[in-house]
């Protein structure tokens, strides 16, 4: 049994980046650990819920039902402090997005950014979904001012997909759907050596990867560093984990 960090925001995280692989780790048999500032129990983006624009462009069906099983779960319910965390105690660390205010105070960290740099050098899995992909950008490497991103490869929160979702929904939300003046890919793509080592994925306009289907997902691997773009990439984002913390297993056991 791997034991996974999931660090968090106070509150405005994306429900479906957290809860699905949430679900998925834990039906493996996993041990989730979530994290939050001061130790503060989390709570989700409250308009993914619900829907935010005519019940559009929230979490669907079966991400809220994994939301309602998490929040009751033991693990959710009693969250670490980010300032108690060492690194070498998780075996993968995990990091979800979501756009709104909230998210800010996760993603403009400068504890969470350095705790990253110093995971990476576990050579250990590391996951990073939607704006989870911005912690990466941010973490620098011990002694350098290059992202922990530098050299590697990776997908993130398509610029396409934000400009969309903020021009559908700007006439009731304003910027709700900008959680920052740069657009989360182009902070992304700042960070790598070369332009080239951003993939943006198929271009997708609603249709999300599933429990049962992943023909809709984009998940890019570059060794243990696994990136995808949206929730729409969730599950497949989660089962990689999984597929990654076996091959890890194996590995040491031989």
């Amino acid at each position: 049994m791997a034991r996974i960090l999931i660090p968090l925001p106070d509150t405005d995280f994306d429900t479906t980046e957290v809860a699905v692989p949430w679900r998925v780790l834990t039906d493996a048999g996993h041990a989730v650990v979530f994290a939050t500032e001061t130790g503060r129990v989390a709570t989700c983006d409250p308009l993914l819920l619900t829907g935010v624009v005519f019940g559009k462009l929230g979490a669907d069906l079966s991400a809220i039902d994994c939301y309602r099983q998490v929040s009751q779960s033991s693990e959710f319910k009693q969250p670490r402090a980010w300032p108690e965390l060492v690194a070498t105690d998780f075996d993968a660390l995990l990091l979800p997005g979501g756009h709104a205010q909230g998210m800010r105070q996760y993603l403009d960290s400068a504890l969470l950014q350095s705790f990253v740099a110093e995971f990476a050098l576990l050579d250990r899995p590391i996951a990073a979904i939607c704006h989870g992909v911005l912690l990466m950008a941010r973490a620098k490497q011990p002694g350098s001012d290059r992202s922990v991103l530098h050299g590697r490869r990776t997908t993130c929160l398509p610029r396409y997909m934000e400009a969309l979702a903020f021009g559908l929904s700007f006439w009731k939300l304003g910027r709700y759907y900008r959680t920052y003046p740069a657009y989360v890919e182009s902070e992304v793509r700042a960070a790598l050596a070369s332009p080239s080592q951003f993939e943006r994925g198929p271009i997708t306009l609603g249709d999300r990867g599933t429990q049962d289907d992943d023909s809709a997902a984009f998940v890019l691997e570059d060794g243990n560093y696994i990136s995808a773009r949206w929730p729409g990439d969730a599950w497949l984002f989660a089962r990689k984990l999984v597929a990654q913390l076996k091959a890890q297993r194996m590995k040491a056991a031989a």
